[in-house]
């Protein structure tokens, strides 16, 4: 009986083993906007980030836009949805912030407020620390934090969003997705702890700043913030991997692996344990959709 056991585990134990072979990279972060050409001017006048494409789906009733510091084919990028119509969405209380890199915080700062940027923590070293960091709040109320650092590869360097249980979560994005715990701070002055997982080194690449606060185990979701698209080579062997983990941990699959109608990239998309969405994207058709050929 123990050896039956343990060779119906097998083919568990090798579909686990799958997302830290695959090609993994966290491509963009969707989210909601009321005005998508005044958040357009903002993120590149204020920010220097570029237009890198744009969208109009009349007969869905959406626009999108897609910015960023570099391609898409390499860098991390936020992708802006504007539904026709729709002025204002509620961010809620789990979204924390994205952040961005910069060699001068105050001066992005200055920057930032003559085009009427809502600076919410002035530039400054952390408490105790050197850290140099400020935040601001873009035309939609979306937080940004302003990050002192040498030069990166990638500016856009975080997506930071609360959790119930650290632990349980850590635990899902690294079975789950294939990702790394780079490193894990507990702050019980300030009564939370945090932890920066990815695929990379953070000084690299973006990575996901996952924070608990002590004794919170629940936030609203608001409608503003949607999801984070990764790459795969295999969306449905990693659907298959999704799927096993949100048995043991939580979470579920909301859409089963298959192409999308109309424009054929393969997909699947999940909620973590605590609800928030993640979106497998089949690396070579993202290609084919950024290059227009499919």
């Amino acid at each position: 009986m123990a050896e039956e056991a343990a060779k119906a585990m097998e083919p568990d134990a090798d579909l686990l083993e799958w997302p830290k072979k695959d090609k993994r990279r966290l491509l963009h972060a969707v989210y909601r906007v009321g005005d998508l050409d005044r958040t357009i001017k903002f993120y590149t006048e204020g920010f220097g980030m570029k237009l890198l494409r744009q969208r109009d789906i009349p007969e869905e009733k959406y626009s999108n836009a897609f910015l960023g510091f570099g391609p898409e084919e390499s860098n991390f990028v936020v992708e802006l949805t504007y539904n026709y119509g729709v002025t204002s969405y509620d961010i809620g209380t789990g979204f924390g912030h994205f952040a961005i890199a910069t060699e001068d915080v105050y001066k992005l700062v200055e920057k930032l407020r003559a085009i009427g940027g809502n600076i919410t923590r002035e530039p400054g070293p952390v408490k105790g620390g050197v850290s140099i960091f400020a935040f601001v709040k873009d035309p939609d109320g979306y937080t940004f934090e302003l990050i002192q650092r040498g030069p990166t590869p990638e500016p856009l360097c975080q997506v930071m969003l609360r959790v119930g249980d650290l632990d349980r979560s850590i635990k899902f994005y690294e079975k789950a997705l294939g990702m790394k715990l780079l490193r894990k701070i507990d702050r019980p002055e300030h009564k939370y702890t945090l932890a920066m997982i990815g695929y990379d080194d953070e000084y690299k690449t973006i990575v996901l700043e996952l924070t608990y606060n002590y004794g919170v185990t629940e936030y609203t979701k608001g409608n503003a913030y949607a999801q984070v698209a990764i790459g795969t080579d295999d969306v449905y062997k990693s659907g298959e991997v999704v799927n096993l983990v949100t048995q043991e941990l939580g979470g579920k699959i909301t859409r089963q692996p298959g192409p999308v109608p109309g424009i054929n990239t393969k997909i699947t998309s999940f909620l973590d344990p605590d609800g928030w969405k993640s979106v497998l994207v089949d690396n070579e058709d993202f290609l084919k959709e950024l290059h227009g050929s499919q």
